[in-house]
């Protein structure tokens, strides 16, 4: 929000991210921006201590079970939460699956988590009791570094701690995610979530939403650019959604008829089939920009003839060899293929208060904790618009 006209859509200008994030953590620690259901006291130190919560595990690649996992005593800078909603995100499916890397089970998965707060260690000011708040990919960075002084902290030169999957650093082993009904996270990484808005619907925001806002802010997506989205899943979705708030001319290249109706009623102004010849051929090189959200590779080079001389082309999908890279094609007009994978603490609140000011939630399936292995098979199906979503309330 602007402090000086209050427009809950308008940002100023003179805020950078940092002093944005720090900003509001010293609003929330005042009670300004607390949620209205937030209690405004604090848990005593014997209130502290470790706690179990019950999870759904991985147990192999393809089932999953109920087991009780410990989270640690809280540290003076820690928040607790329970968790309301997680989001399934298909990394969550490339990890169990080991199709990026071996997996150690038993493996709780999930960092797209919407929790209430429910303690908070002595020296926390960014949040009280009964607030919301969201985790995300990461869960702790060395703090040091000259990329987490930056602010992007997902590419800590130390090495940034996943949600889950990731050695412990604190409280040794392995980092347990958010399939789980709750979770303690030092209040850094910690995002405040505004009062009022759909926290089914915020959950994606966590990873798909940063994942595509980052690349979308970095190339500067505004007014008058054509954006091109290549998949229309979990994160293509918001890619749209995103690139359309910016005022972005969107065309979205899928695979899925049964999705062109959809990236319409998003505010894309073209959906169209890749398989379609024809018209993949009737394009030039139109597009400034262009996010490739596929979760596996793909032929890359039919697209980057569409970009523009200097434009780029950002992959936030596949982890995989990208093949059919035409060097002599590319390097004539100076096209860039690139990268982007999630972003810093303070960019991820940033699309947290950006999508909460314009009423943008991912497009969300719920569903129970017992449904998970199932719901893991329809996204690799294609059979989910957009993103399911883990009710825990229903564990």
């Amino acid at each position: 929000m602007c402090s000086g006209c209050d427009d809950p859509n308008h940002v100023a200008a003179t805020f950078d991210r940092r002093n944005l994030l720090i900003g509001s953590a010293g609003l929330a620690a005042t009670g300004l921006i607390a949620n209205a259901a937030s209690a405004k006291t604090k848990e005593t130190t014997a209130d502290l201590g470790p706690t179990a919560a019950h999870a759904w595990a991985a147990t192999d690649k393809s089932n999953f079970a109920p087991m009780k996992i410990q989270r640690r005593a809280l540290g003076p800078n820690d928040v607790r939460m329970e968790i309301l909603y997680c989001g399934i995100c298909h990394s969550d499916i490339h990890m169990v699956r080991e199709e990026w890397m071996p997996a150690h089970y038993p493996m709780v998965p999930g960092h797209e988590i919407i929790g209430r707060v429910t303690a908070v260690g002595p020296k926390v000011t960014k949040f009280r009791i009964g607030d919301i708040g969201g985790v995300g990919c990461m869960v702790d960075s060395c703090g040091y570094c000259v990329e987490c002084l930056a602010d992007r902290e997902h590419a800590c030169l130390n090495g940034m701690t996943l949600t889950y999957a990731s050695p412990d650093k604190i409280s040794g082993g392995t980092t347990q995610g958010g399939y789980s009904t709750g979770i303690v996270v030092t209040e850094k990484f910690v995002i405040r979530i505004p009062p009022g808005v759909n926290l089914a619907g915020m959950a994606p925001l966590l990873c798909a939403g940063i994942t595509t806002f980052s690349p979308l802010q970095h190339w500067k997506a505004s007014r008058g650019m054509k954006v091109g989205v290549i998949g229309l899943g979990g994160l293509g979705h918001m890619a749209v959604k995103l690139a359309v708030a910016k005022g972005a001319d969107v065309t979205v290249f899928t695979t899925s008829p049964g999705k062109q109706a959809a990236a319409l009623l998003m505010g894309a102004r073209e959906a169209i089939l890749w398989s379609d010849q024809t018209k993949m051929h009737s394009f030039g090189p139109d597009f400034d920009l262009i996010i490739a959200a596929v979760p596996q590779a793909f032929p890359i080079q039919p697209f980057m003839n569409l970009l523009k001389t200097d434009a780029t082309l950002v992959n936030v999908g596949t982890l995989e060899a990208i093949d059919g890279y035409n060097a002599m094609m590319n390097n004539t007009a100076r096209r860039n293929l690139s990268g982007s994978m999630i972003g810093g603490i303070a960019e991820t609140q940033e699309v947290v208060d950006f999508c909460a000011a314009r009423g943008i939630t991912a497009d969300v399936e719920l569903i129970r904790p017992d449904q998970i292995a199932t719901a893991f098979d329809r996204v690799v199906g294609k059979d989910v618009k957009f993103r399911f979503v883990i009710d825990m309330a229903k564990a």
